[in-house]
């Protein structure tokens, strides 16, 4: 596996080796061993999978305190944009937010530590989103910020008339609202 840092600390693309050949191909997706040998020392707790269509946005989330989650995300069928922003109030880079483009035919995973944002949009007729996460699901932990604001700046690549969310993703809340996530 290839693990390229990003211009936000602690992010990482996560490139995997693909081995093809007439039967089609194999790679590991993850190997705890590779992964902390780059520094990333999560223990996975939990798997999710969603379905989405052309459209969708789904975020930006985060669990806040003890319930933070880092995550390890891919996608298994078709493509999206997937979202980090930097919400860890200390750090040089807060509120800035690095997009990737994830897709089954790249293979391509993004590591997000705790203390981050997250969110995705769906770029191709429908996708497969999984990941995994460090620490399990507390809804009452859970904080959304509006994907659309402007103090973000996320060009989530989906006409503005063609986006679908849902009403958590309407939330009211900004980047400035955002608590201390650390």
């Amino acid at each position: 596996m290839n693990f390229i840092k990003t211009a936000l600390d602690g992010i990482y693309i996560i490139e995997p080796k693909v081995f093809k050949d007439i039967r089609g191909y194999f790679f590991e997706r993850y190997n705890k061993a590779e992964f902390v040998q780059n520094g990333i020392t999560c223990d996975f707790v939990q798997d999710n999978q969603s379905k989405s269509v052309y459209g969708v946005i789904r975020g930006l989330h985060c669990q806040l305190g003890k319930h933070a989650q880092s995550k390890l995300v891919s996608v298994l069928s078709g493509k999206v944009l997937d979202v980090a922003v930097d919400v860890r109030k200390n750090s040089p880079t807060f509120g800035q937010h690095i997009a990737v483009e994830l897709s089954a035919e790249n293979k391509r995973q993004l590591f997000i530590p705790r203390g981050f944002l997250h969110g995705f949009s769906v770029l191709s007729d429908e996708a497969v989103f999984a990941y995994k996460c460090d620490n399990f699901y507390c809804k009452e932990a859970e904080f959304s910020v509006r994907y659309d604001d402007p103090a973000i700046g996320v060009d989530w690549r989906i006409p503005q008339d063609k986006i679908v969310t849902s009403v958590k993703d309407q939330s009211t809340h900004m980047l400035k609202d955002i608590p201390n996530v650390e």
